[in-house]
């Protein structure tokens, strides 16, 4: 998700409009974004749980859903980036129009159904390969086009050179940090098998770190080539609003030619596009999970979101034509950058507060770090919504009252709202208010009630935690005592949290913890009924 159409295009128009002026907003978004995945790195290994589940234990259910509403507007704009960006691949292939190649994409929720397991890993590898080799491309005609070191040195000094560069900064930010890949990131990193000790807890966080920089530095590597190659070819040119991604690949042509560079760079839109979905649908899957306890095959939630994708995607090129195609992409990461605060708060909570994390929870160095990103962000955000509401009233005339009754006490319910992310966690603490209790996902540990034994059939049971336990077990039981030879009941679940589909028994999150500690308190209360039983975790699409 770090080298994305969303990514290319704010770097195209950045480049193009400000030179290298805005080059330290991607080095100060790679930093950022470098210091917030280790922090929920840091939440995932430690309390086995990821963003989302444990923001729905700090804040509630009501906080949580609202928090959810907000991280599914992210996520359906990061989608919107990548319907975009693959009509746009298509466009370049083949000449199709820039509306047909966004009903087009809809038919890509079918590859989810081909991209389990080994087909995920393959396409990202293709990706990385395809993603390199641009990359080393715009680092060589970097090196051709010579630009001035000084000039480039310049726009590492941050600034803001004239209207619209705020817009564009925090579209650059939003691009790199992306808030549902925060919340994506401490589920992933459970995949890996950390040791419950202190110093198995420290190494990972360690490992995962550096996996982060790692990443983040071979994209900040594209990203920055693709600006200095835009500010370069385009800015310098005197063409200052150059938005259209389109015109990207024209930066390739020196090095590719005229006849490879579109291609390499539509297949590498495509290929980056349909990975970000993958992603897009897991942290989808993530955040409705831990926020709402509720679970979509992956099939249908990919549908949804991309239904609801494609519907501004047709409007906006219906109504202002294509060239309105690298406006709304660079909307699009604005309106992620918009959502991070609401990601980022609660995660700085969490992991400061030892009540959490214990002897883990990150010290007053990182701390006032940590605090400092986030109310930079929150500022920044705050600054560019008031610009662009106040211009927004100020071009509206006559129908500014339609804004004053609309949108501006949506933002009035936003800041209030992001004020009890900021100090309802404070105020607990204040207080001396003890830990919300984690509920399981499973509600209140129970043993469903046995009904009277029937004559038995069958001797393996499947089990969903729900009441309809009670008639399987019962009938479990029953077959158990008829046979008269202590038979052994086989209790089966399948584990179908949105990881979990994706990377099966690797992905040992908080809910397959909670799936074992209710097969395992089955197996004992079985067991005080005087029934041998054993059980068995599946992991994917239940049968």
């Amino acid at each position: 998700g770090y080298m994305d159409p969303g990514n290319w295009a704010t770097d195209i128009a950045a480049g193009s409009r400000f030179g290298y002026a805005l080059l330290w907003v991607l080095v100060m978004s790679n930093l950022m974004a470098l210091l917030l995945q280790s922090l929920s790195a840091r939440l995932g290994i430690v309390t086995r749980m990821d963003l989302a589940q444990a923001c729905r234990a700090l804040y509630g259910k009501k906080a949580g859903f609202a928090l959810w509403v907000l991280a599914e507007v992210a996520i359906v704009a990061c989608d919107l980036a990548e319907v975009l960006g693959s009509a746009i691949g298509l466009q370049l292939l083949f000449g199709l129009p820039l509306i047909a190649g966004i009903l087009i994409t809809a038919l890509d929720t079918f590859l989810l159904l081909l991209l389990h397991g080994r087909g995920v890993r393959l396409l990202e590898a293709f990706i990385v390969v395809l993603v390199t080799t641009i990359g080393v491309c715009l680092a060589l005609e970097v090196f051709l086009a010579k630009p001035g070191v000084a000039e480039v040195a310049a726009g590492l000094v941050p600034s803001l050179p004239g209207e619209g560069a705020l817009y564009l900064a925090m579209g650059m930010l939003g691009a790199t940090v992306m808030p549902h890949n925060i919340y994506l990131h401490s589920a992933l990193v459970q995949s890996r098998r950390v040791a419950p000790t202190p110093a198995g807890i420290r190494s990972g966080i360690r490992f995962n770190t550096i996996d982060s920089f790692v990443a983040l530095n071979g994209a900040l590597f594209v990203n920055a080539s693709l600006l200095v190659m835009a500010a370069a070819a385009f800015h310098k040119a005197g063409f200052h609003k150059v938005e259209d991604i389109l015109e990207a690949h024209r930066l390739l042509e020196p090095i590719l030619g005229e006849a490879i560079a579109p291609v390499a760079f539509a297949v590498a839109l495509l290929l980056s596009g349909q990975s970000s979905t993958i992603t897009g649908t897991l942290a989808g899957q993530i955040v409705m999970e831990g926020f709402l306890q509720l679970r979509l095959r992956p099939i249908v939630r990919r549908m949804l979101t991309r239904a609801v994708a494609i519907v501004p995607a047709v409007a906006v090129i219906a109504t202002m034509g294509e060239k309105a195609t690298g406006e709304l992409l660079v909307l699009s990461q604005v309106i992620l950058s918009l959502q991070l605060p609401f990601a980022v708060i609660p995660l700085v909570h969490l992991v400061s507060d030892g009540r959490w994390l214990g002897q883990y929870a990150i010290g007053r160095r990182l701390k006032v770090l940590a605090w400092l990103v986030a109310g930079l962000i929150t500022g920044l955000n705050a600054l560019l919504a008031y610009q662009e509401i106040s211009g927004w009233l100020a071009a509206a005339g006559s129908w500014a009252w339609l804004l004053w009754v609309t949108v501006v006490p949506a933002a009035v319910g936003l800041v209030v709202f992001l004020g009890f992310v900021i100090i309802g966690p404070l105020w607990q603490r204040m207080k001396g208010l003890p830990l919300p209790e984690i509920a399981s996902v499973h509600g209140p540990a129970s043993m469903p009630a046995l009904a009277p034994p029937r004559p038995p059939q069958r001797i393996a049971a499947a089990v969903d935690f729900s009441p309809a336990d009670t008639a399987v077990l019962s009938y479990a039981v029953a077959l158990a005592r008829a046979s008269g030879r202590g038979a052994q009941v086989l209790l089966f679940h399948v584990v179908e949290s949105g990881g979990v589909r994706i990377l099966g028994g690797e992905m040992y999150v908080c809910k397959v913890r909670a799936d074992t500690e209710r097969l395992e308190l089955y197996r004992a209360e079985l067991a005080e009924q005087g029934v041998e039983a054993v059980y068995e975790l599946g992991f994917g699409e239940p049968a």
